[in-house]
């Protein structure tokens, strides 16, 4: 059974929803470009705007004010690693699909170093997510969650809040990026090592 043809309100609808998609994420690329490259003063409406091609009116009717842009770009990050969590092949084995997040998150880290330095390193002096935006960023892990669950279903977790496992990984995996952002660690193998760790203390211990 084919869909009811859009006509041509619902195409130019369609096709301005697009157009907004398009530009709001251009402003934010814009906008993470700026704040990687020239620091969180040159996150203004002006400097956006002109390096965007666009006016300033345009950024103030998206976003609001520059707390809002600031919210948006956190909230972009989140989503961005999400998707790199969610791009992970699904394993018939739960827990060999538990150990492959580990180097996706680590890949998402690093590989997006605007965005993290906002989530998690404060890169915009003064700028607090509000709680709405907070829990919308714990909910772009949630495949993490969903996974432990899958693990402890198959006797190879001990059963408990799969939501406990998943923050203390979430925070053995951000140490060791951090150390290694800060260039304390040389490469990926101190981060294998504490996330491996992390999840083996709440394996099923196998009966000897």
């Amino acid at each position: 059974m084919t869909s009811a043809p859009l006509g041509l309100q619902g195409a130019y609808l369609l096709g301005e929803r697009a157009s907004h998609d398009e530009l709001r994420s251009r402003l934010l690329d814009v906008a993470v470009n700026l704040l990687e490259t020239d620091g969180p003063e040159s996150l203004t409406m002006r400097r956006i705007a002109a390096e965007a091609g666009c006016t300033t009116t345009v950024i103030y009717t998206m976003f609001g004010n520059r707390e809002g842009l600031a919210e948006a770009l956190y909230l972009e990050g989140f989503e961005r690693f999400r998707r790199f969590l969610e791009a992970v092949p699904q394993r018939r084995n739960p827990l060999e699909h538990l150990t492959a997040l580990g180097p996706a998150y680590r890949q998402a880290c690093l590989s997006e170093p605007g965005y993290y330095s906002l989530m998690f390193e404060r890169a915009i002096p003064g700028f607090e997510p509000s709680e709405r935006a907070r829990t919308l960023a714990r909910a772009a892990l949630n495949i993490l969650d969903r996974v432990i669950a899958n693990c402890i279903s198959a006797g190879y977790v001990i059963p408990t809040q799969p939501r406990k496992i998943a923050d203390a990984l979430w925070a053995a995996a951000q140490g060791a990026i951090s150390l290694e952002r800060a260039g304390h660690l040389r490469d990926g193998r101190t981060y294998e090592a504490v996330t491996t760790a992390t999840i083996c203390c709440y394996l099923v211990e196998k009966p000897k």
